[in-house]
């Protein structure tokens, strides 16, 4: 018998961020029973605090909270961390929940929910963002390839875009998940519903224009003219195509 350990997966590391202090401490109770990693905030100050010494996998956000409200954090962590967001809402914050997936956050769940609900939705998000729980997986080779079209490369590791000159072009989360989409179905026709259950999933189908201005916004980035699309292209009642070839190279390779 071997006397080396087996490898233990990290456990998943989740900020959560909520003003109410009687939802947020049972809630990170009840996380860490299932086997996460907390850090609480109970604010967007406070996580932004929090963020400067931890890297967490997962953010969950209140979206009512005094002082920078949870859309504006969501914001900051969707483009400059990278961060998957699942926001909490109250039933009645449909506008708020319309904004939130806009700006990229991942799902939402209304106040009050079944904690055993959203642990299912934080790994039905994980999977989506390709966070498997620190451990590693039989796709990894396949995830450090690159994606490249046109002369441009998508680094799904680092999410890095990169352009024709060699420009590294900013694109936030939810522009991130909406390109690999569709690279990953190049040519193919992506209604609005495939392409929210394949970036958001969940009931953001109801959203559905949701995924339209996050279109305009990702064509604005690689499109010449995003009045006149090459890339992505619509399809009159069907929805949108990608229209270029797309390979996948090793890092480094030409």
């Amino acid at each position: 018998m071997s006397d080396i350990p087996a490898l233990v997966p990290k456990p998943v590391h989740v900020l959560l961020v909520d003003d109410e202090q009687s939802l947020r401490e049972p809630l990170a109770e009840y996380l860490t029973g299932q086997g996460f990693r907390i850090s609480e905030a109970a604010s967007a100050a406070g996580a932004r605090s929090v963020l400067l010494n931890e890297a967490p996998d997962i953010a969950l956000v209140d979206v009512m909270m005094p002082g920078e409200d949870g859309l504006s954090l969501t914001r900051f962590l969707t483009e400059y961390k990278r961060l998957p967001v699942i926001l909490l809402t109250a039933r009645g914050e449909a506008t708020d929940r319309i904004v939130g997936l806009e700006i990229g956050a991942d799902d939402y769940v209304a106040k009050p929910f079944e904690p055993r609900e959203l642990v299912a939705r934080i790994r039905s998000v994980l999977r989506r963002a390709g966070r498997h729980n620190g451990g590693t997986s039989d796709s990894t080779a396949q995830e450090d390839m690159l994606y490249a079209f046109e002369g441009w490369h998508l680094d799904p590791l680092k999410r890095k875009l990169t352009d024709p000159d060699g420009t590294v072009v900013s694109i936030s989360t939810a522009e991130f998940r909406l390109l690999r989409a569709f690279l990953d179905h190049p040519r193919s026709v992506l209604d609005r519903d495939r392409l929210l259950d394949m970036v958001q999933g969940r009931e953001a189908h109801l959203f559905d224009r949701a995924v339209d201005n996050q279109i305009s916004r990702l064509r604005r980035k690689i499109e010449a003219d995003s009045r006149d699309p090459q890339l992505i292209l619509t399809v009159r009642g069907g929805g949108y195509r990608f229209a270029a070839n797309v390979t996948r190279i090793a890092p480094g390779a030409d």
